[in-house]
């Protein structure tokens, strides 16, 4: 509920700062257009009328701003860009009318505040987004090798693709123009120096899995197939507070529910939402395929994941397990096709993830 005098939308820019308030006592507005410094901010701030209330969206500034603000003791909320209501007739954007619009969803409590991460919490979503970052370069590079060697007729058919024996065949190839050649060795080092650096993040990620803040979780979400150390890792840091949802409203925040347009008598759903993380969507949809195997003794690798959980995270996860199993194997006795199936267990695996999080080891 807003309770404060005097609410402040800011409309933050890497150069620029523009602040619009309005005081909810005579109606003034009063804007000012600031340096990108949280000094700057509180010393306009101190000139309104207390108490004062600010929002601002999230964008690419972070939130070191709403931390500075929340540290001085003012109330500072960070709100979702899309989840923004804005009037379909109104044409004219520009700093100052957004820094005003903001400040009156403030005043009308219409603002859907983004959860601020702690510093830490930040720095390893930094990291495990370093990750991702990598592993789509490593995915084009190949990609882009892979394709050159076609465009020449270069097939390889020894086995799985990129391992070690792929590499050795990869370095023994030799072009008769120089271009072509050099092309090549560009390509394969650009490859390897991608590659090697997503090993060392995976080992730096390995490494705070193991002892940290975040290593209970990573160790009762590992009791799930399909949960490795990075991807429950991920998943720990993408989603941090898992108390802020249920098993039931976890999916729609990870955007793994479908869209709805009913009116009336009639009800129609189509694709998934796809809104929130997108990252922790991924590792989802790609941790659900591994529950399309037959699931009867738990592998070697999973005996090892539980051993270090707590007896209840391993029965919540054995459970899971034959739960997810069970359900692919209704969709396809649907005859439903695999990728729409996958999202749909995606969906509930979200829900035992949570359920995971949350339990009392």
């Amino acid at each position: 509920m807003f309770i404060e005098r005097t609410s402040v939308g800011l409309d933050v820019h890497a150069r620029s700062i523009v602040g619009c308030g309005l005081d909810a006592v005579t109606g003034q507005v009063s804007q000012r257009r600031l340096v990108p410094a949280a000094e700057a901010v509180l010393d306009w701030l101190r000139q309104l009328p207390a108490p004062v209330a600010v929002a601002y969206e999230a964008g690419p500034t972070g939130f070191g701003l709403a931390r500075q603000l929340r540290a001085a003791g003012v109330r500072c909320v960070v709100a979702a860009p899309s989840k923004l209501q804005r009037p379909a007739g109104d044409r004219v954007k520009t700093d100052a009318r957004d820094a005003l619009h903001l400040a009156r969803l403030l005043r009308m409590d219409q603002v859907v505040e983004v959860r601020v991460p702690s510093e830490s919490q930040e720095a390893a979503r930094d990291l495990v987004r370093a990750r991702e970052d990598t592993r789509s370069d490593l995915m084009r590079c190949r990609h882009r090798l892979s394709k050159l060697l076609l465009r020449h007729g270069i097939v390889y058919s020894g086995g799985q693709a990129w391992t070690g024996v792929h590499e050795t065949w990869l370095r023994g190839h030799r072009f008769a123009q120089r271009p072509v050649q050099l092309t090549f060795e560009a390509e394969l080092e650009a490859m390897m120096l991608t590659r090697d650096r997503r090993d060392r993040l995976d080992k730096a990620i390995t490494e705070m899995a193991s002892d940290g803040e975040y290593a209970p979780v990573v160790r009762r979400l590992g009791c799930l197939r399909g949960v490795s150390v990075l991807t429950a890792f991920g998943l720990a840091v993408e989603i941090g507070d898992w108390h802020r949802f249920t098993g039931a409203t976890i999916g729609a925040y990870l955007g793994l529910v479908p869209t709805e347009s009913s009116s009336g008598a009639q009800r129609s759903q189509g694709s998934i939402t796809k809104t929130g993380n997108t990252h922790a969507r991924r590792l989802l949809v790609e941790a659900a395929w591994h529950h399309r195997r037959t699931y009867r003794n738990p592998s070697a690798v999973m005996r090892a994941r539980w051993r270090q959980a707590s007896p209840a995270a391993k029965a919540r996860g054995h459970a899971g397990n034959h739960r997810l199993h069970q359900r692919w194997q209704t969709f396809l006795a649907r005859q439903k096709k695999p990728v729409i199936a996958n999202v749909a267990i995606a969906r509930e695996l979200a829900g035992w993830c949570w359920s995971l999080a949350v339990i009392d080891d």
